[in-house]
């Protein structure tokens, strides 16, 4: 069975170990291929790869040809565009078009973007009086950070990991990865164009494995990684919280979310209907981004949750090569358990379940997949845990409302705040409720849509710090003053 390795210091390697562990196809729950387990030793050896790269090629790369470096990254990446997509397919199990038209063209992205950021941006500079008279100028600079541990999730594993890695590396520091166990085929694969493209060995390392007591845990509290970086559930970001405090390192999060969409009745209909269909259950609803509670004035209640419902019956599972393919599965087993308990657990508190609601029936080996229904719930108080609890699968419950004050004051009952979606032809009223909801992204009449200038990150328990553009550059680099007197 193939395996995929360790890539350290530009070489693949086995874990000392020999552990291993098995991936499992979402679509059908067979092996995909074995993943060797990083252990301390693994990590402990990338992260040293990392500190002495500071020091080598890498670090003394001129800012010109660095910015090279990563574009020819981007270019690797579009040359081997089908080998990505394919690899990012078996692991997510998710339709063609969403990793082929989304997530794997985001992720060569991130290293165009952020190369050409680097390029341009300017520092302050000060001329100051001083008792003397000649006075001083102050200028600053901006110098990489160091050793950045990058923790990336399974949802969009691609385009995060290189959300993360591109900036990263654009600032000048070096990175040690660890993708989630469910996703390790794309960073693995980026280690074979990195060497491709003569990015110095020690710049970019992936070490596979878990979180607590393994790969992931080792990375967070080692003392030579300068800052970490996560996206991921809130609690597991608490922890790696914890763990930073140890030598006072930087961290940025992007957590959890239960994010609301509100549609007030002079929407357009048919782009309200379909943009909360893609907000709710695109990725099969596995997107820190995507609508769990949707709120749809009264008087076109009832026709938006008929259209919703329509919409949602109209999928079409199948293997991401499918002809007409639109709905993959969750991403395992185990997230299948834990959204399944959430759907039994919306009946027991009294939900209408509008549509879905189980698993449905597929032939052949895709019966062993980890599929679920897409779903929606109405009937429920805002008290009730499906609509309280981010869920992380493709369902929503739908309230009406009545008022402007009424739906910002429930949109901002949680304690997430990571993204809205506003749906109004409304002009005045979309830039008044846009700045009243407490959320770090709000997207009016859209979704999804993403100017990578632009800042990105959670309020409240959904985050801490902000990247995208100028903003990713406070995290990735050490802003110094410079104070020189005359």
């Amino acid at each position: 069975m193939k395996q995929i390795l360790n890539f350290i210091n530009g070489e693949f390697v086995p874990a000392r170990s020999q552990r291993v562990f098995d991936k499992l196809s979402p679509l059908t729950n067979l092996p995909l291929y074995q993943v060797a387990e990083a252990g301390r030793p693994e990590v402990d050896a990338a992260v040293a790869a990392a500190r002495a790269a500071l020091k080598g090629d890498w670090g003394r790369m001129t800012v010109d040809k660095r910015m090279a470096m990563l574009h020819a990254v981007a270019d690797g990446i579009t040359k081997r565009f089908d080998d990505f997509v394919a690899a990012e397919e078996a692991d997510t199990g998710q339709p063609h078009h969403v990793i082929a038209h989304a997530f794997v063209p985001r992720g060569a992205a991130n290293f165009k973007v952020f190369a050409d950021l680097m390029k341009n941006v300017p520092t302050e500079a000060f001329q100051m009086d001083t008792p003397d008279g000649r006075g001083a100028i102050n200028y600053a600079i901006r110098k990489p950070k160091g050793v950045i541990g990058v923790i990336s999730p399974w949802n969009a594993p691609f385009l995060l990991m290189t959300w993360k890695v591109g900036p990263a590396l654009a600032c000048g520091n070096t990175v040690v990865v660890k993708p989630s166990e469910e996703t390790p085929a794309t960073a693995a694969l980026l280690g074979e164009v990195m060497n491709a493209v003569g990015v110095p060995p020690g710049v970019y390392n992936v070490v596979h494995g878990f979180g607590p007591d393994a790969a992931g845990e080792f990375i967070t509290s080692h003392e030579d990684v300068d800052a970490i970086t996560f996206t991921g559930e809130t609690r597991t970001g608490a922890a790696i919280m914890k763990a930073a405090a140890n030598g006072i390192r930087d961290v940025s999060f992007e957590l959890g979310g239960k994010n609301a969409g509100i549609v007030f009745a002079d929407a357009n209909f048919d782009d309200a209907v379909e943009g909360i269909f893609r907000s709710a259950f695109m990725n099969t609803g596995q997107v820190c981004l995507g609508t769990e509670r949707v709120y749809v004035e009264r008087p076109i209640f009832d026709k938006f949750v008929s259209a919703l419902k329509a919409r949602c019956e109209a999928v079409k599972y199948g293997r991401p090569s499918d002809e007409g393919s639109n709905y993959g599965p969750l991403i395992s087993q185990e997230h299948k358990r834990k959204v399944m308990s959430y759907y039994a657990k919306a009946v027991e508190e009294g939900a209408t379940v509008v549509t879905g609601g189980g698993v449905p029936d597929l032939p052949g080996e895709l019966a062993g997949g980890a599929w679920v229904q897409p779903t929606i719930w109405t009937g429920l108080p805002e008290t009730a845990a499906v609509v309280r609890e981010e869920i992380f699968g493709p369902c929503c419950h739908i309230r009406p409302f009545d008022s402007e004050e009424e739906v910002v004051g429930l949109a901002n009952a949680n304690r997430y705040g990571l993204s809205t979606t506003i749906w109004t032809d409304n002009l005045t009223r979309a830039h008044r409720v846009a700045a009243a909801v407490e959320v770090g992204i709000t997207w009016v009449n859209s979704w999804f849509l993403r100017d990578l200038r632009t800042p990105f990150g959670g309020s409240k328990q959904s985050g801490i710090g902000r990247e995208g553009g100028v903003h990713s550059l406070e995290f990735y680099t050490d802003l110094r003053n410079i104070c020189i007197k005359l």
